[in-house]
């Protein structure tokens, strides 16, 4: 642009509209989170519903979801909210404090590790069958973050309790299920015990359709590479100054600074639930959703390296098609 044209636009105000047209769209795409990721949206009374269909695992990759370990928790710094280095078999600083505080022996340390545990959620790819609020999202493929009840559902479709009911694998374009997403709000929670895998039938009559689907879903392995993750050393300066050991771990300015400082010098009760609704509430539902991992002797506590208890053997499925 030569600088008479940035002075023509200038007099005609086209630079202005421009840039907060460029405004808009940035805070557009930070309000909308990841754009890859499907929500169910709920309705005036809480409800949501929506079917859709889990996906196969993608191209060059072995199973069609992938597990994360993420924590959330309040302390005297604010919130720490982060994935956990666990999910890639790396220690995490937030366990090893765990471990610490459960080892002491301490009622109360044991208490704060329950509030702080790693949470355990699941992504798998979806094609969206029907989705009532958004129709526009129907016949697309995205991301689809769950918890252990979505999973437990999977694992109870592959796996039936009783010998009259035929196991399906719900990933599966021919001879899967579509999950029938029912969400009600059960004491201020979501509630998805409604939640049902219809009658097996293939997603799509053409193969050229289902392949070319298959081709659009997102890499899973991708989501838990190493270079996702913060390091050990990033998550352990977040975790001091959200404990309240040090000082802010970014630069401000003094007054800034002195904020904190002062902030710094509350001691919250881990209990209270009246500041914990100072999280965002969507967050805080994301939160209060996602599993605790396992048991108090879950890895994230006393170092063991069995499995833990929320872990299932989600393995065994495969194993036995494999066998077959």
């Amino acid at each position: 642009m030569s600088f008479a044209n940035l002075k023509k636009q200038s007099s005609l105000g086209s630079l202005t509209s421009k840039l907060v047209k460029e405004v808009e769209k940035m805070n557009s795409n930070s309000s909308g989170g990841d754009d890859r990721l499907w929500k169910p949206e709920m309705d005036k009374t809480g409800n949501g519903y929506a079917v859709i269909r889990f996906l196969p695992a993608p191209d060059g990759e072995d199973l069609p979801w992938v597990k994360m370990y993420s924590h959330g928790f309040q302390g005297p710094g604010g919130w720490y909210i982060e994935n956990s280095l666990t999910t890639i078999g790396q220690k995490d600083p937030v366990s090893e404090y765990n471990r610490t505080l459960w080892n002491s022996g301490n009622d109360k340390d044991k208490e704060i590790v329950r509030k702080q545990k790693r949470k355990l959620s699941y992504y798998s790819n979806i094609y969206v069958v029907k989705d009532p609020s958004n129709p526009h999202n129907e016949g697309q493929v995205f991301l689809f973050k769950f918890g252990k009840k979505i999973f437990d559902k999977i694992m109870a479709a592959m796996q039936p309790e009783f010998e009259d009911e035929t196991p399906i694998n719900p990933f599966d374009f021919w001879a899967g299920a579509n999950f029938k997403l029912k969400i009600r709000k059960v004491d201020g929670y979501w509630n998805y015990d409604k939640s049902e895998f219809d009658s097996p039938a293939a997603l799509l009559d053409d193969d050229d359709a289902l392949e070319a689907l298959w081709k659009k879903q997102y890499s899973l392995a991708a989501m838990t590479a190493e270079d996702q993750f913060k390091t050990y050393e990033q998550l352990q300066t977040r975790l001091d100054y959200v404990l309240g050991r040090k000082g802010t771990p970014r630069l401000q300015d003094e007054e800034v600074q002195d904020e904190d400082n002062m902030r710094g010098n509350f001691s919250p009760s881990f209990g209270n639930r009246q500041q914990e609704s100072e999280l965002p509430k969507e967050l805080k539902q994301q939160l209060d959703d996602l599993p605790a991992s396992g048991g108090f002797n879950d890895p994230d506590i006393t170092g063991s390296s069995s499995s833990s208890m929320d872990d299932g053997d989600p393995m065994s499925y495969f194993q036995k098609l494999a066998n077959s």
